[in-house]
């Protein structure tokens, strides 16, 4: 039960992070690169320090394809891989709703930024290979200490240097949803977005498995 209490404790305030930084940045500026420093500035300290917290706990996954490549690796069971993916659904749509009402937005919004388009999908691919390869080979590598930093840092990154801004999450893409912010999506570019990060988590596991052969 704490495992699924931190899961969802850490997805629901990394959604919160990053939808309300995203509501702040708004308020504060009209510039979109403002906005998206903001933004970026804020979910790089926030995951870092909740990844950090939680790890210990119950890996820190926040993640549904993280906790897939977990489950197809042998590393957790049926029953946990579909416990964590509820629990890490149900924790980002309550920290959309938390970061409205903190900017006293209606609790439950629908959003209308549509992100759609290739080379946004092929953005979501190669931002969710990235993050799968930083946290597995580090496991590999017996260099999980610095994992907290590492993610975050290929977060951050990725904010920047991918057209979809890297969300590389099939539970904060759902939980964005529910906020009509810089942060949002609206609900028609979901499943693209989800399916395009289930394939690059497939793919990184494909390239951890030929990376970390030793024969």
């Amino acid at each position: 039960m704490k495992k699924l209490i931190a899961e969802y404790l850490g997805t629901a305030l990394l959604v919160a992070i990053v939808v309300g930084s995203g509501i702040m940045a708004t308020d504060l500026s009209n510039d979109i690169g403002v906005q998206l420093l903001i933004n970026t500035v804020a979910t790089v300290f926030g995951l870092g320090v909740l990844i950090l917290i939680f790890a210990p706990i119950s890996g820190a996954h926040f993640n549904p394809v993280v906790t897939l490549i977990e489950f197809l690796q042998k590393r957790c069971s049926p029953v946990q891989l579909l416990q964590y993916c509820c629990v890490q659904i149900i924790g980002a749509i309550s920290g959309a709703v938390a970061a409205n009402a903190m900017f006293s937005h209606q609790l439950i919004e629908t959003s209308t930024k549509v992100r759609d388009g290739g080379n946004l999908l092929l953005a979501e691919v190669i931002a969710t290979v990235g993050l799968l390869l930083v946290i597995n080979l580090l496991i590999h590598q017996s260099r999980q200490l610095i994992i907290p930093m590492a993610v975050a840092a290929w977060i951050g990154s990725a904010y920047f240097f991918t057209s979809s801004t890297s969300f590389a999450n099939p539970a904060v893409t759902i939980g964005r949803i529910f906020s009509d912010s810089f942060a949002g999506i609206a609900p028609q570019s979901v499943l693209l977005f989800i399916s395009a990060q289930i394939l690059g988590a497939l793919i990184a596991l494909g390239l951890v498995k030929v990376l970390i052969n030793d024969k």
